[in-house]
């Protein structure tokens, strides 16, 4: 009988990163299941999610800021504002220092959206958490963060501590 993964050694075999791999595949379509069903009924997806999600977290926050943050073209997230602002759930408002600068903001419409969205998966994680125990949780966390590159982890800091 081999060794379970997470044991002490450092050596994992192609098989127990396969799994891990379709561990994670899994566990994001069970993070992102109750949020999809509520955003299929308004004709969005998982791009408008994310948006939501970090203009909540970081109100105010750039274009800019989060074209970096999600990675995506300056054309599908135009898209994705596009809709959001049209619907009434984003506000886009001219920066104060530089006037060039968009500054995106949730309306009260936005968060209550923002509030459906992440319930169903923050009692997922809180469930999932208890069940696996405080060092499972740190485990958890500190292979997240080992996965991210420096640029990405720079900024899963920097939203961390402007939200502590």
């Amino acid at each position: 009988m081999g060794e379970p993964l997470g044991s002490e050694r450092l050596f994992l075999t192609d098989e127990q990163i396969r799994q891990g791999i379709e561990a994670m595949y899994f566990a994001y379509r069970g993070l992102t299941n109750e949020p999809d069903r509520i955003l299929a009924t308004m004709a969005y997806g998982r791009a408008h999610h994310r948006a939501i999600h970090f203009i909540n977290r970081a109100p105010g926050t750039t274009v800019t800021n989060l074209l970096e943050m999600l990675g995506v073209t300056k054309q599908s997230l135009n898209r994705v504002l596009r809709t959001l602002i049209e619907d009434g759930l984003v506000e886009s408002r001219v920066g104060k220092i530089d006037k060039r600068e968009r500054n995106l903001f949730l309306t009260d419409s936005g968060t209550a959206l923002e509030a459906r969205l992440s319930d169903a998966q923050r009692t997922r994680m809180r469930a999932t958490y208890r069940a696996a125990g405080p060092e499972a949780v740190a485990g958890f966390r500190k292979v997240m963060e080992a996965m991210m590159d420096a640029e990405l982890h720079r900024k899963y800091m920097s939203l961390r501590e402007s939200n502590s």
